[in-house]
Protein backbone atom coordinates (compact mmCIF):
# COMPACT_ATOMS: atom_id res chain seq x y z
CA UNK A 1 0.00 0.00 0.00
CA UNK A 2 2.57 2.59 0.90
CA UNK A 3 5.47 2.95 -1.13
CA UNK A 4 7.35 1.10 0.96
CA UNK A 5 5.37 -1.60 2.56
CA UNK A 6 1.81 -2.20 4.19
CA UNK A 7 2.68 -1.71 8.03
CA UNK A 8 4.02 1.84 7.69
CA UNK A 9 1.54 3.98 9.31
CA UNK A 10 1.04 8.05 9.00
CA UNK A 11 1.41 9.28 12.49
CA UNK A 12 -1.41 9.94 14.31
CA UNK A 13 -3.00 13.65 14.04
CA UNK A 14 -1.11 14.14 11.28
CA UNK A 15 -3.22 16.63 10.38
CA UNK A 16 -2.87 18.84 13.37
CA UNK A 17 1.01 18.31 13.47
CA UNK A 18 1.19 21.16 10.99
CA UNK A 19 -0.58 23.71 13.02
CA UNK A 20 -3.31 24.18 10.63
CA UNK A 21 -7.17 22.62 10.46
CA UNK A 22 -7.47 18.74 10.56
CA UNK A 23 -7.83 18.85 7.15
CA UNK A 24 -5.85 22.13 6.09
CA UNK A 25 -5.85 20.64 2.17
CA UNK A 26 -9.26 20.44 2.07
CA UNK A 27 -9.35 24.21 2.66
CA UNK A 28 -7.95 25.02 -0.22
CA UNK A 29 -9.70 26.04 -3.89
CA UNK A 30 -6.57 25.51 -6.30
CA UNK A 31 -7.63 26.49 -9.24
CA UNK A 32 -11.27 27.84 -8.77
CA UNK A 33 -13.02 31.10 -8.95
CA UNK A 34 -16.09 32.35 -8.85
CA UNK A 35 -18.62 31.09 -12.44
CA UNK A 36 -21.82 32.66 -13.27
CA UNK A 37 -23.98 30.67 -14.35
CA UNK A 38 -25.05 31.44 -17.99
CA UNK A 39 -28.02 33.96 -17.70
CA UNK A 40 -31.72 33.23 -18.50
CA UNK A 41 -32.38 35.39 -21.43
CA UNK A 42 -35.65 35.10 -23.84
CA UNK A 43 -34.68 34.67 -27.19
CA UNK A 44 -35.35 37.07 -30.10
CA UNK A 45 -37.76 34.92 -31.46
CA UNK A 46 -41.84 36.83 -31.91
CA UNK A 47 -43.83 33.93 -29.72
CA UNK A 48 -41.12 32.99 -27.66
CA UNK A 49 -42.19 30.32 -25.14
CA UNK A 50 -39.44 29.52 -22.40
CA UNK A 51 -39.43 26.90 -19.58
CA UNK A 52 -37.43 26.76 -17.25
CA UNK A 53 -36.56 23.26 -15.55
CA UNK A 54 -34.64 23.37 -11.90
CA UNK A 55 -31.88 20.30 -11.79
CA UNK A 56 -30.85 19.20 -8.18
CA UNK A 57 -27.32 18.04 -7.52
CA UNK A 58 -28.57 16.54 -3.81
CA UNK A 59 -25.13 15.47 -2.31
CA UNK A 60 -25.54 13.77 1.22
CA UNK A 61 -22.90 13.87 3.52
CA UNK A 62 -22.18 13.64 7.20
CA UNK A 63 -19.93 16.49 8.95
CA UNK A 64 -16.26 14.83 8.76
CA UNK A 65 -15.68 14.55 12.52
CA UNK A 66 -13.58 12.09 14.06
CA UNK A 67 -14.87 8.78 14.77
CA UNK A 68 -18.06 9.25 12.99
CA UNK A 69 -17.47 9.00 9.81
CA UNK A 70 -15.32 6.34 7.69
CA UNK A 71 -14.90 3.95 10.91
CA UNK A 72 -14.43 1.15 8.66
CA UNK A 73 -10.50 2.69 7.79
CA UNK A 74 -9.89 3.01 11.83
CA UNK A 75 -8.82 1.08 14.41
CA UNK A 76 -12.26 1.40 15.42
CA UNK A 77 -13.30 -1.24 12.77
CA UNK A 78 -11.70 -3.23 10.76
CA UNK A 79 -9.37 -0.61 9.16
CA UNK A 80 -5.54 0.81 9.99
CA UNK A 81 -5.63 4.83 10.35
CA UNK A 82 -6.54 6.56 13.61
CA UNK A 83 -10.14 8.49 13.36
CA UNK A 84 -8.47 11.94 12.78
CA UNK A 85 -7.05 11.04 10.07
CA UNK A 86 -9.64 8.95 8.10
CA UNK A 87 -12.32 11.93 8.91
CA UNK A 88 -9.48 14.05 7.59
CA UNK A 89 -9.46 12.08 4.18
CA UNK A 90 -13.06 12.46 4.00
CA UNK A 91 -12.86 15.65 4.22
CA UNK A 92 -10.81 16.38 1.41
CA UNK A 93 -12.74 13.63 -0.85
CA UNK A 94 -16.53 15.68 0.43
CA UNK A 95 -14.57 18.94 -1.08
CA UNK A 96 -13.45 16.94 -4.33
CA UNK A 97 -16.51 15.28 -4.71
CA UNK A 98 -17.87 19.12 -4.59
CA UNK A 99 -15.81 20.79 -7.11
CA UNK A 100 -16.44 18.19 -9.39
CA UNK A 101 -19.68 18.76 -9.19
CA UNK A 102 -19.46 22.23 -9.63
CA UNK A 103 -17.33 22.00 -12.75
CA UNK A 104 -19.93 19.17 -14.21
CA UNK A 105 -23.09 21.99 -13.33
CA UNK A 106 -20.89 25.04 -15.24
CA UNK A 107 -20.21 22.51 -18.30
CA UNK A 108 -24.06 22.14 -18.52
CA UNK A 109 -25.05 25.30 -17.95
CA UNK A 110 -22.58 26.41 -21.24
CA UNK A 111 -25.17 23.99 -23.57
CA UNK A 112 -27.42 25.91 -25.65
CA UNK A 113 -30.66 25.67 -24.58
CA UNK A 114 -33.07 22.50 -25.53
CA UNK A 115 -36.14 22.86 -27.42
CA UNK A 116 -39.58 20.55 -26.12
CA UNK A 117 -40.16 18.35 -29.31
CA UNK A 118 -43.98 18.67 -28.74
CA UNK A 119 -44.86 22.21 -27.84
CA UNK A 120 -41.94 23.75 -29.37
CA UNK A 121 -41.32 25.67 -25.98
CA UNK A 122 -37.51 26.11 -24.98
CA UNK A 123 -36.16 24.90 -22.06
CA UNK A 124 -33.63 26.57 -19.94
CA UNK A 125 -32.01 24.32 -17.42
CA UNK A 126 -30.73 25.44 -14.34
CA UNK A 127 -27.84 23.77 -12.06
CA UNK A 128 -28.50 24.03 -8.38
CA UNK A 129 -25.75 22.26 -5.73
CA UNK A 130 -27.59 21.25 -2.40
CA UNK A 131 -25.72 19.48 0.40
CA UNK A 132 -27.69 17.62 2.51
CA UNK A 133 -26.39 16.31 6.29
CA UNK A 134 -28.00 15.06 9.34
CA UNK A 135 -28.55 15.60 12.19
CA UNK A 136 -30.01 18.45 12.15
CA UNK A 137 -27.70 20.70 14.64
CA UNK A 138 -24.67 19.89 12.04
CA UNK A 139 -26.13 22.16 9.55
CA UNK A 140 -24.33 24.96 10.84
CA UNK A 141 -21.44 22.94 11.54
CA UNK A 142 -21.42 22.19 7.76
CA UNK A 143 -22.14 25.64 6.15
CA UNK A 144 -19.07 26.53 8.67
CA UNK A 145 -17.22 23.61 7.07
CA UNK A 146 -17.62 25.06 3.62
CA UNK A 147 -17.66 28.92 4.60
CA UNK A 148 -14.21 28.82 5.94
CA UNK A 149 -12.64 26.50 3.22
CA UNK A 150 -12.74 29.95 0.85
CA UNK A 151 -14.68 30.55 -2.61
CA UNK A 152 -16.63 28.09 -4.28
CA UNK A 153 -17.70 28.02 -8.08
CA UNK A 154 -21.27 29.08 -7.22
CA UNK A 155 -23.45 28.98 -4.48
CA UNK A 156 -24.46 26.10 -1.89
CA UNK A 157 -28.07 25.50 -0.97
CA UNK A 158 -27.33 23.17 2.92
CA UNK A 159 -30.04 21.45 4.41
CA UNK A 160 -30.80 18.81 6.68
CA UNK A 161 -32.77 15.23 6.66
CA UNK A 162 -34.69 13.14 8.91
CA UNK A 163 -35.73 10.21 8.98
CA UNK A 164 -35.38 6.80 11.39
CA UNK A 165 -33.46 4.80 8.77
CA UNK A 166 -31.36 5.66 5.57
CA UNK A 167 -34.88 5.24 3.55
CA UNK A 168 -36.36 7.58 5.81
CA UNK A 169 -33.40 10.02 5.57
CA UNK A 170 -33.20 9.97 1.69
CA UNK A 171 -36.60 10.45 1.12
CA UNK A 172 -37.04 13.50 3.57
CA UNK A 173 -34.32 15.22 1.51
CA UNK A 174 -35.96 14.24 -2.07
CA UNK A 175 -38.65 15.50 -0.97
CA UNK A 176 -37.41 18.48 0.39
CA UNK A 177 -35.61 19.20 -3.36
CA UNK A 178 -39.45 18.26 -4.90
CA UNK A 179 -40.93 20.90 -2.32
CA UNK A 180 -38.45 23.84 -3.20
CA UNK A 181 -39.05 23.25 -7.09
CA UNK A 182 -36.44 20.31 -8.35
CA UNK A 183 -37.55 19.15 -11.49
CA UNK A 184 -34.91 16.15 -11.42
CA UNK A 185 -32.83 15.12 -8.83
CA UNK A 186 -29.21 13.55 -9.02
CA UNK A 187 -28.02 12.20 -5.87
CA UNK A 188 -24.46 10.74 -4.26
CA UNK A 189 -22.22 10.99 -1.42
CA UNK A 190 -19.16 12.50 -0.65
CA UNK A 191 -16.54 9.65 -0.48
CA UNK A 192 -16.22 9.11 -4.55
CA UNK A 193 -12.86 10.67 -5.45
CA UNK A 194 -13.10 8.59 -8.55
CA UNK A 195 -16.47 10.86 -9.77
CA UNK A 196 -15.48 12.38 -12.64
CA UNK A 197 -17.33 15.60 -14.65
CA UNK A 198 -18.28 13.46 -17.67
CA UNK A 199 -20.19 11.23 -14.34
CA UNK A 200 -22.56 13.92 -13.79
CA UNK A 201 -23.08 15.00 -16.96
CA UNK A 202 -24.29 11.84 -17.84
CA UNK A 203 -26.47 11.57 -15.14
CA UNK A 204 -28.50 14.86 -16.08
CA UNK A 205 -28.42 14.07 -19.75
CA UNK A 206 -30.18 10.81 -18.65
CA UNK A 207 -32.54 12.55 -16.27
CA UNK A 208 -33.53 14.95 -18.99
CA UNK A 209 -34.17 12.12 -21.42
CA UNK A 210 -36.39 9.95 -18.82
CA UNK A 211 -38.58 13.95 -17.95
CA UNK A 212 -39.57 13.91 -21.21
CA UNK A 213 -41.38 10.84 -21.16
CA UNK A 214 -44.62 10.01 -19.65
CA UNK A 215 -44.14 8.07 -16.81
CA UNK A 216 -40.41 9.13 -16.22
CA UNK A 217 -37.73 6.78 -14.99
CA UNK A 218 -34.50 6.05 -12.75
CA UNK A 219 -31.30 6.57 -13.30
CA UNK A 220 -28.72 4.55 -11.62
CA UNK A 221 -24.81 4.01 -11.18
CA UNK A 222 -23.53 1.03 -9.12
CA UNK A 223 -20.52 0.99 -6.67
CA UNK A 224 -18.20 -2.16 -6.62
CA UNK A 225 -19.99 -4.22 -3.81
CA UNK A 226 -23.90 -4.17 -4.94
CA UNK A 227 -24.60 -0.93 -4.46
CA UNK A 228 -25.16 2.47 -6.00
CA UNK A 229 -23.25 5.66 -5.84
CA UNK A 230 -25.58 7.70 -8.42
CA UNK A 231 -29.38 7.29 -8.23
CA UNK A 232 -31.93 10.12 -9.17
CA UNK A 233 -35.24 10.51 -10.79
CA UNK A 234 -37.47 13.20 -12.31
CA UNK A 235 -40.03 14.65 -10.36
CA UNK A 236 -43.10 12.93 -12.43
CA UNK A 237 -41.84 9.48 -11.41
CA UNK A 238 -43.76 7.96 -9.00
CA UNK A 239 -40.96 6.49 -6.96
CA UNK A 240 -38.60 7.10 -3.91
CA UNK A 241 -36.11 5.17 -1.84
CA UNK A 242 -39.07 3.08 0.84
CA UNK A 243 -37.48 -0.67 0.70
CA UNK A 244 -34.54 -0.16 -0.73
CA UNK A 245 -31.69 0.09 2.24
CA UNK A 246 -33.21 -2.50 4.47
CA UNK A 247 -34.86 -4.49 2.13
CA UNK A 248 -36.64 -7.60 3.38
CA UNK A 249 -35.72 -10.19 0.98
CA UNK A 250 -31.88 -9.76 1.78
CA UNK A 251 -31.41 -7.74 -1.79
CA UNK A 252 -28.36 -5.32 -1.79
CA UNK A 253 -29.30 -1.77 -3.07
CA UNK A 254 -28.42 -1.81 -6.64
CA UNK A 255 -30.67 -5.11 -7.47
CA UNK A 256 -33.77 -3.47 -4.83
CA UNK A 257 -33.52 -0.73 -7.17
CA UNK A 258 -34.20 -2.82 -10.23
CA UNK A 259 -36.35 -4.69 -8.36
CA UNK A 260 -38.58 -1.68 -7.39
CA UNK A 261 -38.73 -0.30 -10.28
CA UNK A 262 -39.31 -3.35 -12.14
CA UNK A 263 -42.71 -4.04 -10.49
CA UNK A 264 -43.46 -0.56 -10.88
CA UNK A 265 -43.11 -0.31 -15.07
CA UNK A 266 -40.79 2.68 -14.71
CA UNK A 267 -38.02 2.79 -17.45
CA UNK A 268 -33.80 3.00 -15.73
CA UNK A 269 -30.99 3.94 -17.42
CA UNK A 270 -27.33 2.68 -15.94
CA UNK A 271 -24.68 4.80 -15.77
CA UNK A 272 -21.03 3.93 -15.53
CA UNK A 273 -20.28 2.61 -12.22
CA UNK A 274 -18.23 4.80 -9.47
CA UNK A 275 -16.62 3.13 -6.80
CA UNK A 276 -16.64 4.78 -3.50
CA UNK A 277 -14.69 4.19 -0.36
CA UNK A 278 -15.74 2.31 2.62
CA UNK A 279 -12.92 -0.28 3.74
CA UNK A 280 -9.37 -0.43 3.38
CA UNK A 281 -9.87 -2.56 -0.06
CA UNK A 282 -12.19 0.25 -1.66
CA UNK A 283 -9.52 2.50 -0.47
CA UNK A 284 -7.03 0.64 -1.80
CA UNK A 285 -8.26 0.03 -5.41
CA UNK A 286 -9.42 4.50 -4.98
CA UNK A 287 -5.93 5.35 -4.66
CA UNK A 288 -4.79 3.86 -8.01
CA UNK A 289 -7.83 6.10 -9.57
CA UNK A 290 -6.74 9.27 -7.79
CA UNK A 291 -3.38 8.86 -9.66
CA UNK A 292 -4.57 8.04 -12.78
CA UNK A 293 -7.19 10.93 -12.72
CA UNK A 294 -4.94 13.24 -11.29
CA UNK A 295 -1.76 12.50 -14.11
CA UNK A 296 -4.76 12.60 -16.75
CA UNK A 297 -6.53 15.66 -16.36
CA UNK A 298 -4.35 17.80 -18.27
CA UNK A 299 -4.78 15.81 -21.09
CA UNK A 300 -8.59 14.82 -20.89
CA UNK A 301 -10.11 18.05 -19.44
CA UNK A 302 -11.53 16.44 -16.44
CA UNK A 303 -11.83 18.76 -12.85
CA UNK A 304 -9.17 16.24 -11.09
CA UNK A 305 -9.54 14.72 -7.06
CA UNK A 306 -6.26 16.87 -6.30
CA UNK A 307 -7.02 17.15 -2.35
CA UNK A 308 -7.60 13.86 -2.10
CA UNK A 309 -4.39 13.03 -3.83
CA UNK A 310 -2.55 15.65 -1.52
CA UNK A 311 -3.93 14.23 1.78
CA UNK A 312 -2.49 10.38 0.65
CA UNK A 313 1.00 11.62 -0.51
CA UNK A 314 1.35 13.33 3.03
CA UNK A 315 -0.29 10.14 4.60
CA UNK A 316 2.19 7.73 2.33
CA UNK A 317 -0.42 6.27 1.09
CA UNK A 318 -0.36 7.71 -2.32
CA UNK A 319 1.22 4.23 -4.48
CA UNK A 320 0.00 0.42 -4.11
CA UNK A 321 2.24 -2.27 -4.34
CA UNK A 322 0.78 -5.57 -3.93
CA UNK A 323 2.91 -9.18 -3.06
CA UNK A 324 3.89 -11.79 -6.49
CA UNK A 325 1.41 -14.27 -6.41
CA UNK A 326 0.47 -17.89 -8.12
CA UNK A 327 -3.04 -17.12 -8.29
CA UNK A 328 -3.73 -17.24 -11.78
CA UNK A 329 -5.12 -19.38 -14.67
CA UNK A 330 -2.47 -21.96 -15.42
CA UNK A 331 -0.30 -20.47 -18.90
CA UNK A 332 2.07 -23.30 -19.03
CA UNK A 333 0.85 -23.95 -22.87
CA UNK A 334 0.75 -20.24 -23.95
CA UNK A 335 4.02 -18.55 -22.19
CA UNK A 336 6.62 -20.64 -24.20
Amino acid sequence: MRKSRLGAMPRAGFWRDRGRSFCHIANVTEGTSPVTPRPVTPSDNEGFIMRIRKNVLLLFSKVPEAGLVKTRLTVLKDGVFQPDVASGLYHCMLFDVTEICCAAMTKLEARPHATDPVTGEEIVDTYEMRISTAPAENLEKMRELFAVSGTWPREIVFVDDEGKSFDEHYNDAFQKAWDDGADTILSMGGDMPALTVDDVVRGFEALQKLNETEKGGIVLSPDQEMGVSIVGWPRKTAFDHSGVFYNQEGLTVLPAYIAKARRMDLSAIYLPPVPDVDTMADLMHNITLVEALNYCAPFDGNTPPWRTAHALKEMGWDEVRVMPNDLRDPRESIDK
